[in-house]
């Protein structure tokens, strides 16, 4: 059987948790691809709002498993913290939920080189979440990092002091003042809760899976535009979002893809630094930030906001190969009489209407399509023929310019705010 994969193909926040958590019951095994606790995937159900970091997004429904794969690096505190959370729900985490050997692990002095490093930047910043991911991939790629599978070796403190003292130097070189001890003493405490979740060799427990028939959901974590290679760099995240990252992230040959499920919000929404040509300074980016609740679950910092771009979500439709779409708080778009896409840029006298290395705002001024708004409230709504005929124009039109079916349109946060449309 295929591995599916569900993927952001904005810069994140585009609703994968949501959506996962909606898929699981067809799926044997939900696995985490890449990414670190930066990542905040949002579900709500039962009148609860779950926001996960780590662990993959089906972790609330019985009889599936999670899979932390070797992608993904892994802050011990934060994880911790959050199987205690689950489990006060009555989840059985340790028995749906393992963690490959090979994962990474944030180490406490990861985090104070990242916001170290963030800090020397000044104006320059790239607007980091301070969660210790960009140097500890530093680290992997450096071939010095620590893994989960070192947690039981017997020179696992070895490894940890040398690696720690590496940094103490590069933080001599940034002259940062720090509290390491504390931190620490959390941070081992922490390890002691990971050592209770069975660490597995991921690839192989799922290759076994695929050829057992078992059916597989990757979930990735932020989106397309923050790909390391293929984002706005240098303000990307520091892993391979595409689905490309599911492959290496979890040790899946690329014929064993099968449906690419990509996630877009009917506007655009980014944190942090970075190019942003649609981005609405305005009453109405004021209005699309608090009718959407438009705040990081990590950071809790306002996201930027901004009409769809399409000339990017072609980029992205691109280079994953989506199969299929997602498209996620038509509800927030309610509100607007005129809802405007961006179908290209102009600079200067030239026009394009495909996404440049040089994607810039200040170099690049959307061209806009105006459309009609609906103008109805979208979160009762339980059927695809209960539609507003202006969203049904927004949805084809959408569709004839990707090229690519729309198969799911969310209407509220809540898991059943979410409409299957017909094939």
């Amino acid at each position: 059987m295929k591995v599916d994969v569900l993927l952001g193909l904005q810069w994140g926040d585009e609703g994968k948790g949501k959506i996962v958590d909606v898929l699981t019951p067809n799926y044997n095994i939900i696995a985490r691809f890449q990414g670190g606790p930066n990542a905040g995937h949002t579900l709500e159900f039962d009148g609860i709002k779950h926001v996960l970091h780590t662990i993959p997004s089906g972790i609330f429904r019985k009889n599936t498993m999670n899979i932390i794969g070797n992608g993904v690096v892994i802050d011990p505190i934060i994880l911790s913290k959050e199987i205690e959370t689950i489990e006060k729900l009555n989840v059985d985490v340790r028995n749906n939920l393992v963690i490959s050997k090979k994962a990474h692990l944030i180490l406490p002095t990861h985090r104070l080189l990242d916001a170290a490093s963030e800090a020397s930047k000044g104006k320059e910043k790239i607007g980091s979440t301070l969660k210790g991911i960009g140097p500890t991939y530093m680290d992997k790629t450096g071939r010095n990092g620590l893994r989960v599978g070192d947690l039981l070796s017997d020179n696992f403190m070895s490894k940890y002091t040398s690696l720690v003292n590496k940094h103490k130097q590069l933080l001599m070189f940034y002259e940062y003042s720090y509290q390491l001890e504390q931190i620490e003493f959390e941070w081992f405490e922490s390890i002691e809760i990971l050592k209770k979740i069975p660490h597995v060799d991921s690839e192989i427990y799922l290759n076994q899976a695929i050829h057992s028939n078992k059916s597989i959901l990757a979930e990735g974590a932020q989106g397309s535009l923050l790909d390391i290679d293929f984002g706005t760099y240098p303000f990307v995240t520091s892993s391979n979002t595409t689905c490309a990252g599911a492959c290496t992230g979890l040790g899946i040959a690329p014929g064993n893809i099968g449906k690419v499920i990509g996630i877009f919000k009917a506007y655009c929404t980014r944190v942090g630094s970075g190019p942003f040509p649609t981005e609405l300074n305005d009453n109405t980016g004021e209005q699309m930030r608090k009718i959407g609740n438009e705040f990081g679950a990590t950071t809790g910092r306002a996201r930027r906001c901004g009409w769809l771009d399409l000339p990017a979500l072609k980029y992205a439709v691109m280079i994953n190969g989506a199969t299929e779409l997602v498209m996620m708080k038509a509800d927030v778009l309610s509100h607007f009489d005129k809802i405007k896409v961006c179908t290209g840029y102009k600079q200067g006298d030239k026009v394009y209407t495909h996404f440049p290395y040089e994607y810039d705002a200040n170099n690049y001024t959307p061209i806009y399509t105006e459309l009609p708004g609906w103008n109805k409230d979208l979160t009762g709504i339980t059927a695809e023929s209960d539609f507003p005929e202006a969203l049904i124009n927004y949805i084809s039109f959408i569709e004839n310019e990707l090229k690519v079916p729309i198969s799911i349109v969310s209407v509220g946060p809540n898991r059943n705010q979410t409409i299957i449309r017909k094939k």
